[in-house]
């Protein structure tokens, strides 16, 4: 049997170019998103790959998808599916920031609790939860509830990291923790950044390199980590001011 790798909010960015490195590296790959049409284009060109249409923000449809896959034997879970608002907190629509729970938050919550009873059953496995240098810092003025589905992620993923260890388990989970990324998150969170991004194809190679080295925190680019550790010895005032800034630079329409 193929080694097989489930990939959540694979229709674009990040989660797409994780697809294609773990196509390149010989596993089966199971495409998630809500765009089906997208999803179909991406298994044109991989070598082995299944297609399955859900929406990760509902409860509903992250539980049938486990009960879809729970027999296929998954070597790999990658949660990637998520997305950002910028603007006020006052500002920004509640049931869009309800939603970016579901999906940051509620729905990686879900499928990392049911696919990680199953590698532990077996004893392998590598769950990698794509969180954000967001989930570093201590908040984010202007991206606020953004911020702290992050800070989740990267707590939840410690967590379990660290039980898996004291339970000498072969699991493996790691949290992706990149700055900026050229993809379509900066047009679905409504901003531009103003410093440079990285691309999403060399976000991907690092992130599956980090996951299969058993990396807890996986940053991308060099010098990002030393600016977040920075940042979280600040003290706190002066670095949520600081981030405020940075936030207030990118440009909305």
């Amino acid at each position: 049997m193929a080694r097989t790798a489930l990939v959540t909010g694979a229709s674009s960015g990040i989660g797409r170019e994780i697809a294609r490195e773990l196509d390149r590296r010989g596993f089966r790959v199971i495409l998630a998103a809500r765009r089906e049409d997208r999803l179909k284009e991406l298994a044109e060109e991989l070598n082995d790959s299944r297609v399955i249409a859900c929406d990760i923000s509902k409860e509903e449809e992250c539980r049938r998808l486990y009960e879809e896959l729970k027999d296929e034997r998954l070597t790999v879970l990658v949660n990637n599916a998520g997305f950002g608002k910028l603007g006020r907190f006052d500002e920004i629509p509640l049931e869009d920031e309800l939603r970016m729970i579901d999906t940051n938050v509620k729905g990686l919550h879900i499928l990392t609790k049911l696919f990680l009873k199953s590698f532990i059953a077996e004893d392998r496995g590598y769950i990698l939860n794509v969180a954000s240098s967001a989930g570093l810092m201590p908040g984010g003025p202007l991206m606020a509830a953004y911020y702290a589905t992050k800070a989740y992620v990267t707590s939840l993923t410690g967590s379990i990291y660290e039980e898996l260890k004291m339970a000498d388990s072969k699991v493996k989970i790691s949290a992706l923790c990149p700055g900026p990324v050229d993809t379509e998150f900066n047009d679905v969170a409504n901003a531009q950044f103003g410093v440079k991004a990285i691309s999403a194809e060399y976000c991907a190679k690092k992130a599956v390199e980090g996951m299969f080295a058993g990396t807890l925190i996986i940053v991308p680019e060099r010098g990002l980590g030393l600016a977040a550790k920075a940042a979280q010895l600040a003290p706190r005032k002066l670095s949520l001011a600081f981030t405020g800034q940075l936030q207030s630079g990118k440009k909305t329409d």
